[in-house]
């Protein structure tokens, strides 16, 4: 072992495996409205990528929603880089925001790297908020 080597892992992020999930919220009790989708979405937008000042909703990160009976939400996103600083902190963030809506019960967040994400799945507003053309 060299004896000058330094240990670099503390200053990269640690690529995140497809398919890890997060969860977070509860069962709605019976009677309780789910929420809508529109209503899931505002929760996305106010979640943020550290590095570009764009929600990750605009961003394109959220690949599908996935309302269930009694209110339950299967989210599947990706991140701009696998070894993205925030990758194992992200989708806690995001199963955490989801399950803070009003009609909402159990949350789960599946990271997929398939598609890989690309500036073409920003909205418009994020495009023009980044100045790309």
């Amino acid at each position: 072992m060299n004896p000058y080597a330094v240990d670099l892992e503390p200053f990269f992020g640690k690529r995140v495996e497809e398919g890890t999930t997060a969860y977070a919220g509860a069962a709605l009790p019976p009677g309780v409205a789910a929420a809508s989708e529109d209503a899931i979405i505002e929760a996305l937008r106010t979640v943020h990528d550290p590095e570009i000042p764009v929600n990750i909703y605009d961003l394109g990160l959220i690949y599908a929603i996935d309302r269930e009976a009694g209110g339950n939400v299967h989210i599947l996103m990706t991140l701009t880089a696998p070894a993205c600083p925030v990758a194992g902190e992200m989708p806690v963030q995001v199963a955490n925001a989801v399950a803070a809506v009003e009609g909402v019960g159990e949350v789960a967040v599946e990271l997929t790297w398939e598609p890989a994400w690309t500036t073409e799945r920003m909205s418009e507003d994020a495009r023009m908020a980044l100045d790309i053309g």
